[in-house]
């Protein structure tokens, strides 16, 4: 992951929608303090039994942190925070970072909000609207999107937007 490699050893991390725990599980074994959370209770205790500790049940907006984290790690979680308090929820996870700490999110992209063949609710920005958002939310020292080819839970060809953004 460039996401650890640009971080220091031992960095405290904050996941957002660990889901089933297997990218917590990789960040523990290259020795980093990971702290996962998940909205769902159901996967929360899942992700627990797979990591082998505490899976905090949060939502985004219950994010309350102040210059704690040396990365937020949010691979394909934020994409299902409601459109209308994205804005809010980046600012929130700006105000967790330390100074010069590491932000990395997905997105699938898109225009505008839906659900999936599974009913869950996504918000599908395209990449200027998403930079939008940051941009909203705080000032980042540094802001870069890239865009992938890849798919999703519903194995759907999916075109991917991912984030880094340092505070």
């Amino acid at each position: 992951m460039n996401f650890l490699a640009a971080l220091p050893a031992g960095a405290t991390i904050l996941e957002l929608g660990t889901g089933g725990g297997d990218d917590a599980a990789y960040m523990l074994a290259q020795g980093f303090d990971i702290q996962p959370t998940d909205a769902s209770p159901e996967l929360a205790a899942e992700a627990s039994r797979h990591i082998g500790r505490p899976v905090r049940v949060m939502r985004f907006d219950e994010l309350d942190a102040v210059s704690r984290y040396d990365g937020v790690w949010a691979s394909a979680s934020l994409l299902h925070a409601l459109a209308t308090e994205l804005t809010g929820n980046l600012a929130q996870i700006h105000r967790a970072l330390r100074p010069g700490g590491l932000f990395t999110a997905s997105f699938k992209a898109g225009n505008g909000e839906g659900r999936d063949q599974f009913g869950r609710y996504y918000n599908y920005p395209s990449a200027a609207t998403l930079l939008a958002h940051y941009r909203a939310a705080a000032e980042w020292s540094e802001l870069k999107l890239t865009e992938e080819d890849g798919t999703g839970y519903d194995a759907l060809p999916t075109r991917w937007l991912w984030v880094s953004a340092r505070r």
